[in-house]
């Protein structure tokens, strides 16, 4: 089965470019602003969109994306609600792939076969669940992957030759390499050493290997698209959606424009690595 994702790489690998892979908490700042956001990502540049399911507990987010999903529970988003978001989505884009990505505790209180039910027919296309190991893959991964979903599975620079195997065994969509040791947002991302992790992936499998963490410029995500198949940018979004608020936490006019003006910044910077690739 072909997925939403396995089609967007398969259309960028025609064009010889990476893709722009964009991350935002859903019902960050309140679940209408969020879903006009998401719906202006993908005319902005947006290849593939990461939603973010609220979680009381993110381990692995920075102080940023911590606030985003506190802003968003204040705001009685649920994972109910996050699926109703992506279904909202679906009536005006049928095409961009949109993969939730969070935590497993959430998705075990809702219940994993009516969650798997649940966001195929709302139009999910692939999951990231950072706290899930391979060691589990009974537990979620198996059966998201029999209900057609990509299971999207995280890489680190601890991830050395002798766990690589376990980590890509079931993984599908594309590998999401983490370029730092630490939290979202804690530091920048070094293009070479991201080259070389890279390329030691690569050796492992045939899937799209896209690079997450600490990405926060147009020039960064170029350096990092020419050395991976796509970049991943969450924090700064997260920053500029918090700096256009208003003194109580709310959107403003500005909220939506904001955000899609950055993306269409990193787009740009994202596109530009296939002229310095050629």
């Amino acid at each position: 089965m072909t997925t939403r994702i396995d089609a967007r790489f398969a259309e960028l690998a025609k064009e010889g470019r990476s893709a722009l892979v964009t991350f935002l908490m859903a019902g960050d700042p309140d679940p209408l602003t969020s879903l006009n956001i998401i719906r202006a990502l993908p005319t902005a540049g947006a290849d593939i969109i990461e939603i973010g399911m609220p979680f009381t507990d993110p381990m692995a987010d920075g102080p940023s994306i911590q606030a985003a999903g506190l802003r968003a529970l204040k705001g009685g988003m649920t994972l109910r609600k996050t699926l109703e978001m992506v279904r909202g989505f679906r009536k005006e884009d049928d095409t961009t792939p949109l993969v939730l990505m969070g935590y497993y505790n959430p998705i075990y209180i809702y219940g994993v076969d009516k969650f798997l039910a649940d966001a195929r027919t709302a139009g999910v296309d692939g999951l990231i669940i950072v706290d899930l190991p391979p060691e589990e893959d009974e537990e979620l991964c198996i059966p998201a992957l029999k209900a057609g979903l990509n299971f999207i599975r995280l890489a680190t620079p601890t991830t050395d030759d002798k766990r690589l195997p376990a980590v890509l065994a079931n993984t599908s969509g594309f590998v999401y390499y983490v370029s730092i040791t630490g939290i979202t947002g804690a530091a920048a991302a070094d293009s070479k050493v991201v080259g070389d992790a890279v390329a030691r992936i690569k050796r492992h499998t045939k899937l799209p290997v896209c690079v997450g963490f600490g990405i926060r410029t147009p020039q960064a995500a170029r350096a990092i698209a020419e050395k991976a198949n796509g970049a991943v940018v969450g924090t700064v979004l997260v920053d500029v959606l918090r700096d256009s608020l208003d003194a109580q936490g709310q959107a403003t006019t500005k909220t939506v424009a904001a955000v899609a003006d950055v993306v269409a910044s990193l787009a740009q910077g994202v596109r530009g690595a296939k002229q310095a690739a050629e």
